[in-house]
């Protein structure tokens, strides 16, 4: 079965995360991705470990890539140029005139300098799609500086809503575990790419994607952004909890904590009942959601007093036959542990040349009739750097050979 994209070729010239993670979401759809590297070091993702990939003897090795660059490089060929020079330059236009997709995070203007611009490339391939991310995007006066994922979630507003609320232990604004701002900015970037490839399709037309780290955090603030615009009120932190819908938070238990997300009031009289206290969902202060943000304080007080009183394990079967939304707070291995987990596949395990094989995170997208492939792992540095110098190019091995005697592959 062909996939939705093997018709398509992406130049990703991107390193990091929120570039890589639009490649690989690509590449999983089955487009052609070749990764455009500089020789020797790579993404800079490469090194950032440990945890470094293992050998097929199950030792870490500090050469081999870190686990950091395996999350967001699947389905790629690596492609080692050196384009700041004249040969790597005229290498990577040559690639780009036979490309669908151009995918580059440099600082604003940092790609000119060396012809690989938009408006270069739009000269010799008019079908062309190049997308841009920067922190702050192409325009505006914060355009020039350097952005990164920690920074814009704190000027994006999410670390001011993130954490435990002010007055509590640990209060203090917080960023997430993972770089989110990132991955939301890879995802906006394939749905970008795809609506543009879409366009060109009745067209013929290419075009220029614009795409700021900080926009998209301002963007996915969602309806905390709305609670904003609509009331004048900056929304605060409040830890666990949710600022439009109670109960929708963490609760104690008598053996560690569980997560409660109660989504309308016939939720909320279930939940009641299960725990005993019927009363409560005919109390006017808590029978609707609206009551119930409004006196907040009283209610959550009088629900961990409960919770409190058996463990996670069994309150979650209690609640979950009771109809009632609700569920532990998992460590990663228990993630991985978990059957619904194991069902959904979202652990792939492919075939890889030092560790022999590779253990990966799989893609959540199922489609009917175009479902993502695994087709290689993460590539090691350069590994196809003269497949794809002789295949699309036309070089001979001796022309790639005096390349890669010069250092410029």
């Amino acid at each position: 079965m062909e996939n939705a994209l093997s018709h398509i070729t992406v130049l990703d010239l991107s390193r990091v995360l929120a570039g890589p993670w639009a490649g690989q979401v690509l590449a999983d759809l089955g487009a052609e991705v070749i990764k455009i590297e500089r020789p020797k070091s790579g993404d800079d993702t490469r090194a950032w470990g440990p945890p470094f990939m293992r050998d097929a003897e199950g030792r870490e090795n500090p050469t081999a890539d870190a686990a950091y660059f395996l999350c967001a490089n699947r389905n790629k060929k690596s492609v080692t140029v050196d384009f700041t020079t004249p040969e790597g330059r005229s290498i990577v236009e040559r690639l780009a005139r036979s490309a669908d997709v151009v995918l580059e995070n440099f600082k604003v203007g940092g790609l000119k300098a060396y012809g690989l611009d938009y408006e270069a490339l739009k000269a010799i391939n008019p079908r062309l799609i190049y997308c841009s991310i920067t922190g702050f995007g192409q325009t505006g006066p914060y355009a020039a500086r350097p952005g990164y994922d920690f920074l814009v979630q704190a000027m994006g507003g999410l670390m001011s809503i993130t954490g435990r609320a002010a007055g509590e232990p640990g209060a203090g604004p917080q960023k997430a575990g993972v770089a989110v701002t990132d991955i939301l900015t890879g995802l906006y970037a394939a749905i970008g790419i795809l609506a543009a490839l879409t366009h060109r399709e009745r067209t013929g037309v290419g075009q220029y994607i614009d795409l700021s780290l900080l926009d998209v955090q301002v963007a996915c603030l969602a309806n905390q952004a709305m609670n904003y615009l609509v009331s004048g009120n900056a929304p605060k932190r409040l830890g666990n909890a949710h600022p439009n819908i109670v109960p929708y938070q963490d609760f104690p238990t008598s053996d560690g904590y569980m997560i409660i997300a109660v989504g309308n009031d016939a939720q909320f009289t279930r939940l009641c009942a299960e725990m005993g206290i019927g009363e409560l969902a005919l109390d006017a202060r808590f029978a609707t959601n609206k009551n119930r943000v409004v006196n907040r304080t009283a209610l959550i007080e009088r629900l961990c007093e409960v919770t409190m009183t058996r463990p996670t394990a069994q309150w979650v079967a209690d609640l979950e036959n009771a109809g009632v939304p609700c569920g532990p707070i998992n460590s990663i291995d228990a993630v991985f542990a978990d059957p619904q987990i194991k069902a959904r596949a979202m652990q792939v395990v492919m075939p890889h040349p030092v560790s022999g094989t590779v253990t990966l995170v799989g893609n959540p997208l199922r489609l009917s009739q175009t479902p993502v492939t695994y087709r290689t792992a993460p590539p090691i540095l350069g590994a196809q750097t003269s497949e794809v110098l002789r295949e699309r190019l036309g070089m001979s091995a001796e022309e790639v050979a005096a390349l890669s005697a010069k250092g410029i592959i």
